[in-house]
């Protein structure tokens, strides 16, 4: 009895306890960071020297501030500044002041007016010289606003006085990037009568004043900030530009830099005004007169003040045409003088009254013998400017000389006739680099130009050069060069036959050289062509090989110079017209389309390209839509006839594909597109999901490939194409979503356990990282699985993994096929094996455990980044991979979107008793770590990881994006 009443009471105690802790609210815990001020405050206090209070300031600029604390931190270090006495301290603190002004989020208009009154007590120039730097980050990250621009440029002239170079500096650089020019500086200018151009050369003088300061950093700091002034919009003044030539001169290479500069700058601010040349009475465009100071910097003792007169000669297009001239050549005029016309000559000797009679003495004496550093009509360094910079001792100078001749001849066809020879000897310059900029600095003026013969003998001999760049641009550069007679075309030809016999990997540059050769000179070729193809008016000749690449080429520049010229063909026999045939099949890259009048022959083509204008493009685009348009009505139709219709629309775009070049990229990006769907929804039919699993094991496993396979399409249409836009790759993300789902649901059909919770929380926490990724683009997927899968995101948190499953198979057999629109450009990442062929039946022999090194030569079309993503995959036939990753160095870029791989590959393997075939092909690597997503910046003083989520593992992978090329190889035993 007494336990059954202490059971009673318990129970009845245990009541009244429980009820306030229901009805309690539950409290909310706020987690708060420690205050990086504080922890400062701290630090420094217990510092009981200079020594450790710099220690503690270096190891607080490692760490992260908050924008939140950063103005309690910069009150500490103001605080502890005034009342530290040693140098270097403040100098740190000072450091910190403009660091943590830099600080994302937060705005320094609150320490501006303490850094200021920090100066006035300063004596230390290093902390005044980096307390003014510190006001110019600030400066620089307050909006604009002109009280405090002429709050801080009164300061900067307050201390240009300063007796340290570094104050003067920072004074000068204050000036240049926040001076103001809406109100005077100085006391004794009337604030506010004064206008706006005053006030700019009011800054300017002040700047100016300074050209010509005792200390040559001081010099060239106001040159820049002048250059500065410049930069921000303000017109300099003309009156600078006589300072700026007398510092053409200086001692310090700084400073004549930076004075080349200021005269370009101010000859294109004032290319028409007119100068006085000094001890004549002769004036000058100050165009022509600056072009001539700075072609005088050419032979400058300083090699880097050489390159950038060279490289500032090259923008200044309005100078005239005999000053240009004169670059070019050595000879001065006339002891520098300007030649007077007869009529001159007459005129003065009227004026003065009488003729030279030999009464007077020595009236017809020569004149006075003069300073040619006195009297300068052109500056003696315009003459034969380029001259001295094409034949500089460093081939810096070299290169700029070239580059500046390049852009100065694009705009001047005379001129580019004029330096044409001193181009062409520069062809055989002993650096390369200086050999392949004259080549392609040629090839861009090559509309202007006709080679003579002599010069196209100097520029066929770069084709024995050993490297394979130089000798590529040489066939590139001839693909667009005139030349002038028939012996031209025949030397050239000669030359390049060379060639192919010396580097037979040069095939295919060779072909494409000769091809617009010929199509450029028809008329020249014409009468070689007896002679080319070896042809008798009365005898038989022999038919050529045709596996002889000599032979092609020959054909090809035939061919291709008979398309403009009709006699031509009545000049071939009959083999050629079978040659022509053959080659029109197998090389219709090289070889036109002919008309052949006379002949029925299938290989009579008429001109096939008629049909691909413009109009046929539009017609091809507007056929695009239309597709996409009635696909997207699919959710109208039946299972077997939405199958149908994207079967047919699949077959229409890889046909669209093959036939238009330009919408190849786009056509297929959609049929990939149209695949994924067409796969889902076979995976989603009713009869696999209908039936026990035990009764549809094979379609099951038929459903769990098919997901597989759309994951793996999603990651090319991804990766494969460039030029989409955020909705693209959000339809590609929702469609891998969905292949994702199907993979769950078919998990959880075969298997049971634990795998399914874990496949169900990762699956979840990929739909939340797609809702934060496309979180703009949700609008655009209406009705879709994501859509709907977000509105019932919190049940889907708290349901089992079995409700899960049956939600997630429900939503996905309802949902709607999301709507696909193509942006304006989509492009395919396409690759080209050039070599090896895989036409060869001989094998490749090499000794078993040795190396064998492999020739790969590929062209690479709308592929980013290929240094980093491009690898080449060697399959052997035992079903060994080897992956080699080229080297940067192995790509060139010949043009925009196209790139070139020239590496090799190393091989090796055991012995083999009979020759194999390898398999070689060219991979693109994907991570999904470097998608759309955007990318984190540098991390700075506001950044911290703290409330980020966990970065999910990267998804990385291969595709390949090039036809596979088999080789036969034979690694034969060892001898012993």
């Amino acid at each position: 009895m007494a336990a059954h009443l202490k059971k009673r009471v318990y129970e009845e105690f245990s009541k009244v306890v429980q009820i306030p802790h229901e009805e309690a609210p539950a409290k909310k815990l706020r987690l708060s960071k420690p205050s990086k001020s504080a922890a400062l405050h701290v630090d420094l206090c217990k510092a009981t020297n200079s020594t450790d209070a710099l220690q503690y300031l270096l190891q607080f600029a490692r760490k992260p501030v908050e924008a939140e604390s950063v103005e309690g931190v910069i009150r500490i270090l103001l605080e502890h500044y005034y009342k530290e006495n040693d140098n270097s301290v403040r100098l740190k603190i000072a450091s910190l002041l403009g660091l943590l002004s830099k600080t994302r989020g937060f705005s320094p208009d609150c320490i501006f007016d303490d850094a200021i009154n920090a100066l006035s007590n300063e004596n230390s120039h290093q902390v005044l010289a980096q307390l003014l730097d510190t006001l110019l980050v600030i400066g620089t990250q307050l909006p604009e606003s002109p009280a405090v621009r002429v709050r801080l440029t009164e300061v900067a002239c307050k201390h240009l006085s300063d007796t340290h170079f570094g104050v003067r500096n920072k004074c000068l650089q204050l000036l240049g990037g926040l001076g103001v020019v809406d109100a005077p500086l100085g006391k004794d200018s009337e604030a506010s009568s004064s206008s706006s151009a005053g006030a700019v050369r009011e800054v300017q003088t002040i700047i100016s004043d300074y050209f010509s300061d005792q200390d040559p950093r001081v010099r060239t700091a106001a040159l820049k900030a002048m250059l500065q002034l410049h930069e921000r919009g303000m017109k300099i003044h003309q009156i600078i530009y006589e300072q700026a030539c007398r510092l053409l001169s200086d001692d310090y290479e700084q400073v004549r830099s930076a004075a080349v500069q200021m005269v370009w700058v101010l000859s294109l601010l004032y290319p028409e005004s007119i100068v006085p040349i000094p001890s004549s009475n002769e004036e000058i465009r100050l165009v022509d007169d600056a072009f001539g100071k700075i072609s005088h910097m050419v032979s400058d003792g300083s090699w880097m003040v050489r390159v950038q007169a060279a490289k500032t000669l090259g923008s200044m297009l309005q100078v005239s045409p005999h000053f240009l001239e004169q670059t070019l050549d050595k000879k001065l005029m006339s002891d520098l003088r300007r030649k007077r016309t007869a009529h001159e000559r007459a005129k003065e000797l009227f004026a003065s009254g009488e003729f030279s009679s030999g009464r007077k003495w020595a009236d017809d004496a020569p004149k006075e013998k003069l300073d040619t550093n006195t009297v300068s009509l052109i500056a003696s360094g315009a003459c034969g400017a380029f001259v001295h910079g094409l034949e500089d001792e460093m081939f810096e100078v070299r290169i700029a000389a070239v580059e500046a001749l390049c852009q100065l001849a694009r705009s001047s066809p005379s001129f580019a006739e004029k330096c044409l020879d001193f181009l062409v000897d520069m062809f055989n310059d002993e650096i390369e680099e200086v050999r392949l900029q004259s080549i392609h600095v040629l090839r861009e003026i090559s509309t202007h130009i006709t080679l003579r013969e002599d010069q196209l003998d100097t520029v066929l001999a770069v084709l024995e050069d050993s490297s394979r760049d130089i000798r590529e641009a040489l066939h590139e550069l001839l693909c667009y060069t005139n030349v002038s007679t028939k012996e031209c075309i025949q030397l050239a030809l000669l030359e390049l036959l060379k060639n192919l016999n010396k580097y037979p990997t040069d095939r295919n540059s060779v072909w494409k050289c000769l091809k617009f050769l010929g199509s450029r000179h028809p008329t020249l070729v014409l009468p070689l062509v007896p002679e080319l193809l070896s042809t008798h008016p009365y005898f038989d000749t022999p038919e050529p090989d045709m596996d002889d690449p000599a032979y092609i080429a020959v054909l090809v520049l035939v061919f291709n110079a008979a398309k403009s010229c009709p006699t031509m063909p009545a000049l071939f026999s009959d083999h050629t017209f079978r040659h022509y045939a053959y080659l029109r099949d197998s090389l219709s890259h090289l070889v036109p389309p002919l008309r052949l009048p006379g002949r029925k022959q299938v290989y009579s083509l008429d001109s096939l390209d008629s049909g691909a204008g413009s109009g046929s493009v539009e017609s091809a685009q507007v056929f695009l839509q239309q597709s996409l348009q009635r696909v997207s009505t699919i959710q109208n139709l039946e299972t077997p006839g939405a199958q149908d219709l994207l079967d047919f629309t699949i077959r229409d775009l890889q046909r669209l594909g093959e036939l238009q070049t330009e919408l190849a990229g786009a056509a297929d990006f959609c049929a990939t597109f149209l695949r994924c769907q067409l796969l889902l929804m076979k995976a989603l039919q009713d009869k696999l999901w209908n039936t026990a699993v035990p009764l549809c094991l094979k379609q099951n496993v038929t459903a769990t490939a098919a997901a597989q396979q759309i994951v793996e399409e999603t990651y090319k249409l991804e990766f494969l194409y460039s030029g989409l836009e955020s909705r693209q790759v959000a339809t590609i993300h929702h469609v891998r979503l969905q292949a994702k789902a199907l993979q769950l649901i078919l998990t959880a059909r075969t298997r049971q356990g634990v795998d399914p919770l874990v496949s169900s929380e990762k699956f979840l926490q990929e739909v939340e990282a797609f809702q934060r990724q496309f979180l703009s683009e949700l609008p655009h997927l209406q009705d879709s699985f994501v859509e709907k899968l977000l509105e019932l995101m919190p049940r889907l948190s708290s349901c089992k993994p079995v409700e899960l499953v049956k939600i997630l198979q429900a939503t996905l057999r309802q949902s709607g096929l999301p709507q696909l629109r193509l942006p304006e450009r989509v492009h395919r990442a396409t690759a080209t094996i050039i070599e090896p062929t895989g036409e060869s039946d001989n094998p490749l022999r090499f000794t078993t455990g040795l190396v064998l090194a492999l020739d790969i030569d590929a062209t690479l079309e709308h592929v980013q980044n290929p240094q980093n993503t491009v690898k080449v995959q060697v399959l052997y036939p035992d079903g060994q991979s080897h992956v080699i990753h080229p080297k940067p160095a192995d790509f060139r870029k010949p043009g925009p979107d196209r790139h070139r791989l020239i590496t090799q590959v190393y091989l090796s393997h055991s012995a083999w008793t009979e020759p194999s075939q390898i398999e070689v092909r060219l991979l693109l690597a994907y991570s999904s770590a470097s998608s759309s997503s955007p990318c984190r910046s540098k991390l700075g003083w506001s950044d911290s990881f703290d409330g980020l989520p966990p970065p999910e593992p990267a998804v990385e992978g291969t595709i390949p994006f090039s036809k596979p090329v088999k080789v036969y190889i034979m690694p034969k035993p060892a001898r012993r």
